[in-house]
């Protein structure tokens, strides 16, 4: 089994939440995950940015999507953390990839837009994510799946700080072209210095290059 990490782009009006960040397209807004997003729990979680609040709830006033809202904690003038109370009309996608026995990992808006990431225990687990979307006429794309399972079972010699190393800046978009993401965020999602990040890097793509490509007898000692 290979386990799987998707990054998904979904658009619809009514997805929550839609209609408030365009009403608002200063804001940018993401789940908080660990203040608990169970659908069953009535309330969801979310890091909003917005240049103006009062526009941005302007928005969830007449958003169909969203009933009771609360801004929970200002963290400066622009960020603050909101509650939600979803209405019956919301299309959420939370519940499709929970029965999948997917997670979802972020969730933050791109323009009128949504970027999923997901993890699923199997690629052929996001079939039930497409069938709804195209149930609902939600339109959606794949922009990257990730998988693990070989670099994390590979026999390459790779070190486990080699192997974080280079599933993290795989995660995170360091060998994307053009690159998401910078040997710095790489050191810190790692904790650790940029050098030692490139040490881990540069070291751990020349194991998988040998591994992969070079035969035994043309190794270097």
């Amino acid at each position: 089994m290979t386990d799987i990490k998707a990054v998904v782009r979904v658009e619809h009006p009514g997805i929550v939440l839609t209609k408030t960040v365009t009403h608002d397209q200063s804001s940018k807004v993401e789940s908080v995950l660990e203040a608990g997003t169970d659908p069953t729990s009535g309330k969801f979680f979310y890091r909003i940015q917005s240049s103006d609040f009062r526009q941005f709830e302007d928005g969830l006033r007449n958003d169909h999507t969203i009933g009771n809202f609360e801004r929970v904690i200002e963290t400066s003038d622009e960020r603050a953390i909101y509650s939600f109370e979803y209405t019956d009309e919301a299309k959420i996608i939370s519940p499709i990839i929970s029965t999948a026995n997917g997670i979802i990992l972020d969730m933050k808006n791109d323009g009128n837009g949504w970027i999923l990431t997901v993890w699923m225990p199997e690629r052929t687990n996001l079939t039930p994510l497409w069938d709804y979307a195209e149930e609902n006429d939600i339109d959606i794309d794949l922009l990257r799946v990730n998988e693990y399972a070989s670099l994390g079972n590979t026999d390459a010699g790779l070190t486990d700080s080699q192997r974080e190393a280079l599933l993290v800046a795989l995660d995170i978009g360091y060998f994307e072209d053009p690159r998401n993401a910078t040997l710095s965020d790489v050191a810190a999602n790692l904790d650790i210095s940029q050098p030692a990040a490139s040490g881990l890097l540069r070291r751990g793509t020349k194991r998988l290059i040998v591994s992969s490509l070079v035969d035994d007898s043309e190794q270097p000692g």
